[in-house]
């Protein structure tokens, strides 16, 4: 075993380590990150025998030089030969079960090799190993006839050409035999899907880490941590464990389950309140339609406030219409057509701004509402009221003191609804609501920077009992959509629902939790600390930048009368023109800057002094574009740089206080080379056509 020798104990100066080829090799190395972590399979190195690739069950991983001569061959049979140690590890029966380990272990490689962005499939291309070409082919194998190559036994020498592949394993391989960084954008729709050069969805973010960037994007969506994506990809082994072990369905009902009791720990909620999850924002909208048609008879009217800035799909989903193209469970649909078994309803759209794109003001958002659920009212209608707490550029609406004036109202119909996707609350302020009887509309993905497409509703007690009592059941266009795991399972009008799950959905939650866990870890003091420091710095920096213009002028919220601090009592985001010579950039150069500015523009800066090239360089990763008109004219959008629960986690990492607030000044650094990057951008206008 002299020629056999760990991998992380070399460093040989070979040719892979010469200078053209370290940025490569690094990049790749950031990809092995996302792999997972086993204890005791090391992965050793042969020279002797530089073409072999042996998997020691329960041991280690031998692979070849000859594979470290291609980082991204070796990478893919390292993501192989992990996944089938994973698996083997989680057997009881392990030699008689092995195939088991072929079979999800190339299933795992194969998906993992399609989200290898097209510069790593093209190194791979010339190459003729055996799992390469079988992934080249892209052909549909079954597990039966995956069992039939000779050369997978190989690996590990384990005769598998005769063992049968179990009924009961196929349930597990379809749900959890698919890398981590995929299940986190599955179960959503298409606009997760990544794109096959920057590997960025629709948000520019990753559903794996991203670490080189800087990012103040949870106004719209995020990256995921390097923190939360290992505790999450350690769930899905433990997954997989207890599915072999106690069943698939037992497993997977007892995790989401154990989901919504964390979160209900987390916000400290009564047990009585029940946690509807939803794949998105937008499908929690679909829920609480469909909700109201089986509570009450009467004709149905939703008011909808801030409807300029809700989600895009909102408004369809609320009168019971597909919002897209496919569902969350990959039902291909007809945007904008009925769905099945929903009535027709009443829409009232409330926008923030006027006809000129004038913010109106709270007094004449306070009389629309009131004047929309007055004459509703007369109609002897039902009205769901959507109130807005935290829109996408940091406001509310109505107001406290209309929403008192509306809970006073007698001899009404009426459901309120709380959209709090941005989830920028405290604890108290859903409790606050719950106990109103207001259904609380939140993700994990905002605020607390999970993965984009993590939605819930939070029922409270008097809602969930009314829910129960109904004997209706929900529109049957909705087994398209949704499973029955994901409604509280005592529930009579979700029954018919579809029996699968949605573990895209279940990943993206468990991130978001674990996000919320360690921000709530942070002592309070220093997590409200944080807060103000960090969000005064974002706005006096944006006000001394002359090529910035705030959209929120003089309006700083700031609640010094309340009692104790409140997130939502303060502006946490932070929306901004970008002037050139003056005058705001326009839509299409505003989408522009932002692509840029979240990518590695170097290249366009060749020749400028090297401290030039790394501002180029630093992908910054802000809230994308909103549609909002400059003056009574011109219309424009602004970008956002926001606040996320993550700024303050990971600067209490330590546990320090004086490493936190350091912490904290970093990621102010942080947010002035975002600026100034702007600002580069724009003294190089022909980088905006």
């Amino acid at each position: 075993m002299t020629n056999n020798i760990i991998i992380e104990n070399q460093y040989k100066r070979t040719s892979l380590f010469e200078k053209d080829n370290v940025n490569y090799l690094v990049h790749v190395l950031k990809r092995f990150n996302t792999v997972p972590k086993l204890n005791n399979i090391n992965i050793i190195t042969s020279t002797k025998e530089p073409l072999v690739f042996k998997i020691l069950p329960n041991e280690a991983i031998i692979i070849g030089a000859a594979y470290l001569k291609n980082p991204v061959l070796a990478l893919v049979y390292l993501r192989y030969g992990i996944e089938w140690q994973l698996w083997y590890k989680a057997l009881s029966n392990k030699e008689d079960d092995s195939a088991l380990c072929d079979i999800a272990a190339f299933e795992v490689a194969r998906i993992f090799y399609k989200l290898l962005p097209k510069e790593d499939k093209e190194k791979l291309e010339p190459l003729d190993y055996f799992l390469i070409n079988l992934f080249k082919k892209d052909e549909d194998l079954t597990a039966e006839a995956l069992l039939k190559h000779k050369e997978l036994q190989a690996f590990h020498e384990i005769d598998n050409s005769e063992k049968e592949f179990e009924d009961s394993w196929r349930p597990i391989v379809a749900n959890l035999a698919k890398p981590t960084e995929y299940l986190l954008m599955s179960g959503g729709d298409l606009r997760l899907n990544i794109d096959e050069v920057a590997l960025l969805n629709k948000y520019g973010c990753r559903p794996f880490p991203r670490p080189e960037a800087f990012t103040f994007a949870s106004s719209t969506a995020t990256s995921v941590s390097n923190f939360a994506f290992d505790k999450t990809d350690k769930v899905r082994s433990i997954l997989i464990k207890n599915s072999l072990k106690n069943g698939f369905k037992k497993t997977t009902n007892e995790f989401s389950e154990l989901l919504k009791n964390n979160l209900k720990t987390l916000f400290k909620l009564n047990d009585a309140c029940e946690i509807i999850f939803s794949p998105s924002g937008t499908d929690a909208s679909l829920q609480v339609a469909a909700i109201t048609q089986i509570i009450t008879d009467k004709e149905i009217t939703h008011v909808l406030v801030a409807s300029d800035e809700t989600g895009s799909g909102v408004p369809a989903a609320l009168k019971g219409c597909h919002f897209e193209n496919t569902t969350a469970l990959n039902y291909p649909i007809k945007k904008g057509g009925k769905i099945e078994g929903f009535r027709d309803v009443e829409l009232i759209k409330i926008p923030f701004r006027d006809e000129n794109g004038k913010l109106k003001s709270e007094k004449e958002l306070d009389t629309e509402v009131f004047t929309a659920i007055s004459e509703t009212n007369k109609l002897g209608r039902h009205i769901v009221l959507h109130v807005m707490d935290h829109s996408k550029l940091g406001y509310q609406s109505p107001s406290e003191e209309m929403m008192k004036k509306l809970d006073a109202l007698e001899d009404i119909s009426m459901q309120i609804i709380v959209d709090a996707a941005q989830l920028r609350l405290d604890p108290s302020d859903i409790h606050a609501y719950l106990e109103k009887g207001y259904i609380v509309s939140a993700t994990g993905s905002k605020y607390f920077t999970g993965p984009p497409y993590a939605g819930a509703l939070i029922l409270p007690e008097s809602m969930s009992n009314l829910i129960q009592s109904s004997k209706n059941k929900l529109p049957i266009g909705l087994t398209q959509y949704y499973n029955h795991s994901d409604w509280p399972i005592t529930w009579f009008c979700s029954k018919e629902l579809s029996e699968g799950f949605n573990y895209g959905s279940y990943m993206r939650w468990n991130a978001a939790i674990v996000e919320m866990d360690r921000y709530y870890k942070t002592p309070i003091l220093y997590r409200n600390m944080g807060i103000e420091m960090f969000c005064d710095f974002i706005e006096d920096s944006i006000n001394d930048a002359t090529f910035l213009e705030p959209l929120y002028g003089d309006e700083v919220k700031r609640n010094y009368d309340s009692k104790e601090f409140g997130i939502r009592n303060i502006r946490t985001i932070f929306p901004f023109f970008i002037l050139q010579d003056n005058k705001a950039l326009p839509v299409d150069e505003v989408k522009k800057l932002y692509a840029l500015l979240n990518s590695d523009i170097s290249d366009k800066f060749e020749g400028s002094p090297l401290e030039i090239n790394r501002l180029a360089a630093q992908k910054c990763h802000i809230g994308q574009a909103v549609n909002v008109k400059y003056g009574n004219d011109l219309q424009s959008a602004v970008l956002r740089i926001s606040l996320g629960a993550r700024v303050i986690s990971e600067s209490w990492v330590n546990r320090d206080i004086s490493l936190f607030f350091r912490n904290i000044e970093g990621q102010m650094n942080q947010i002035t080379v975002i600026i100034r990057k702007i600002e580069l951008i724009l003294s190089n206008p022909e980088l905006l056509k």
